[in-house]
């Protein structure tokens, strides 16, 4: 794989350093977890387009047990010959230099995912020190740099037979709210590269835990759709693949219906995952459309109905994976969430169109199947409308708008306010009497929870259990909910520490991931953990959460006149104890829900909620004994 026409003369420097350190955030978008990871992508991105240029085959990234970052690649080798212009070695130019790198070369990379060359010296930059080590040219070479700035020379170390680049890197905690890694969180984008790079193999290492995860697909975004449907009912087998090479952008799509409701679309322009979409995701959305509604006119399947599918309809229960490699992409900012190259759109949606159209005539049953399940959606759309009118009527006339069993909070100030959803009327009205009233809004939760991994939204509007949440929370629910509604900062579910609450819980967080997923992702969802137990003696008493903590609470007490209780139910305290260990922000426990990984999380509600029984089964036999202190 060694290419010597990879030197010094490729790299063009565009401007010199900016105060990256000041303002972090221009570049990564944040000093937040997720600015964090953003370093490490910049440096996997390099690699990854070693592996565009066919340079590459093989990437290595560990987390170190002193937490640092490694990534090693098997390409060319940054070069390391003199810089012309900056009369310093190339690879020094290219960590200290903004706007520096191959990627403003067409003979270096024709396809970029880090197309404005700042990612490895923005890296440089924010990192307490980084190390670069190059195989090239027979010799390893090695430079260390502190805070972006170089404190040795470039220098040789010794021979090697084989190229690439090892760079090692630790973020500064004077920058980063946080600067521990996250090996889930890493895992999404690296198994991701895996699948759009079909071939390339992607090591992930935590050498912190002792855990790895080895990614290869020869199959590339194919094994990708057949990944994000397992344990998800198909309509057919295979997955739908187009491809297509026109003007300049290589295009390809993966496609496969599950008997499911949820639409689940990933888009990537250059690898990038466009996690805001762009021109790629709505022109492949347009030629969706039109395909489908073109197969069901010509096919007459309406007939007199008055309903007509829309786009929404068309993509229920749709897993797809859209990409696209261009030779200058246009993003909006750095981090690269949107893309904009307005000529992309038109390009895609006529691919899409023409390929699925000529698809729809060889496989007409296939064709049927999706036609049908978009024409149920738009029938059970036009229910859903219904049942919201009905809903808003309901909600206006009766409760003006919020829930009857809604114990409001007075603050105004949704930045300032949490909502308990509280399991059972007892534990409810406990709740009530113990909370602070100035924030805390209490909404009890009665019967059997609707599992809503199975249930259409019209359904879900017209359950009696779950429409009061949906009141309460006012942000609307599924394609029209918007978090900037919410009336709570806070969501907590608070259930019995037993079998039935953790069913509950369980129930309640797969409605809030497939109807008001935002609110995972900007971090509002909590799960209270009530104690166990208290221990008392005389005056002294101590709450306390597992059997362990019991035991050393009794032992420190001695075991004389001890007095242990057990609660199996928020109901069995008193309003005091419920705020003392669940309400109060100052003594109390929660677990806060995020999403590092939104692939596994929706893979794991599909096994734990889903249709399919075996791959639950096979669940629980394999995590039953990490159980404790289990509670039937």
């Amino acid at each position: 794989m060694q290419d010597q026409t990879y030197t010094a003369s490729n790299i063009k420097v565009l401007k010199g350093l900016e105060a990256v350190r000041k303002r972090p955030a221009m570049y990564i978008g944040g000093t937040s977890e997720r600015g964090l990871h953003h370093l490490v992508y910049e440096v996997v991105d390099n690699s990854i387009d070693e592996a565009l240029a066919g340079h590459c085959d093989q990437i290595k990234v560990s987390i170190t047990r002193e937490g640092f970052i490694e990534v090693d690649d098997n390409g060319r080798g940054i070069p390391v010959d003199l810089h012309k212009e900056m009369g310093i070695p190339a690879v020094q130019v290219v960590m200290t230099v903004l706007h520096a790198g191959g990627k403003f070369d067409d003979k270096s990379y024709k396809v970029s995912g880090g197309l404005h060359g700042v990612g490895v010296s923005v890296v440089n930059a924010l990192s307490a020190f980084l190390e670069v080590k190059i195989h090239k040219h027979g010799k390893i070479y090695i430079q260390r740099y502190e805070k972006g700035f170089p404190v040795t020379e470039l220098k040789v170390i010794g021979d090697t037979n084989r190229t690439g680049t090892i760079i090692t890197f630790k973020p500064d905690e004077s920058i980063f709210e946080t600067v521990e890694f996250s090996f889930d969180y890493l895992t999404t984008r690296l198994r991701e590269l895996a699948f759009l790079n079909r071939g390339v193999r992607i090591v992930l290492k935590d050498e912190r835990a002792d855990r790895v995860h080895d990614f290869k697909y020869d199959g590339g975004i194919i094994s990708f759709v057949e990944y994000l449907n397992q344990n998800k009912k198909p309509l057919f087998p295979k997955p739908i693949f187009i491809e297509s090479d026109r003007e300049g952008m290589a295009f390809e799509v993966a496609i496969q219906y599950n008997e499911g409701y949820q639409e689940n679309i990933f888009s990537f322009a250059n690898n990038i995952n466009t996690i805001e979409g762009g021109t790629h995701l709505s022109g492949f959305k347009s030629g969706l459309t039109r395909a489908v509604n073109s197969y069901i006119k010509n096919a007459d399947m309406l007939k007199n109905e008055k309903v007509s599918p829309s786009g929404e309809d068309i993509r229920e229960g749709l897993t797809a994976v859209v990409s696209v490699k261009i030779t200058n992409p246009q993003f909006e900012g750095q981090t690269k969430t949107k893309l904009q190259n307005s000529d992309v759109e038109g390009i895609v949606n006529s691919a899409v169109y023409e390929k699925l159209m000529t698809f729809f005539e060889e496989h007409p049953a296939e064709a049927k199947n999706i036609a049908n399940k978009s024409i149920n959606a738009a029938r059970s759309r036009e229910a859903a409308r219904k049942a919201r009118e009905l809903t808003r009527r309901k909600s206006v006339l009766e409760s003006g708008s919020l829930p009857g069993k809604l114990a409001d909070c007075t603050y105004n100030d949704p930045s300032k306010t949490e909502l308990f959803l509280v399991e059972g009327d007892s534990a409810g009205g406990s709740a009530k009497q113990g909370r602070d009233r100035a924030y805390q809004a209490i909404l009890p939760l009665w019967g059997k929870m609707l599992n809503t991994e199975k249930a259409r939204v019209d359904k879900v509007l017209n359950n009696d259990k779950i429409q009061p949440i949906i009141l309460a929370i006012g942000a609307g629910i599924g394609q029209e909910f918007d978090i900037a509604k919410i009336r709570y900062n806070k969501i907590v579910i608070m259930a019995d520490a037993d079998v039935d609450g953790a069913h509950i819980a369980t129930l309640l967080l797969t409605f809030f991931l497939r109807y008001m997923k935002p609110l995972i992702e900007h971090g509002h969802i909590y799960i209270a953990k009530p104690p166990l137990f208290l221990v008392r003696k005389g005056k002294q008493k101590r709450y306390v959460f597992t059997e362990e903590e019991r035991d050393a609470a009794v032992q420190e007490f001695g075991l004389k006149g001890v007095i242990i209780q057990r609660y199996k139910g928020l109901g069995e305290m008193n309003p005091e104890q419920l705020w003392e260990t669940t309400l109060n922000p100052d003594f109390r426990t929660m677990i806060s829900i995020k999403m590092d990984d939104a692939i596994e999380a929706d893979r794991m509600f599909t096994v734990l909620m889903g249709d399919e029984v075996e791959p639950r089964r096979d669940f629980i036999h394999a995590n039953a004994r990490y159980v404790k202190n289990l509670d039937v």
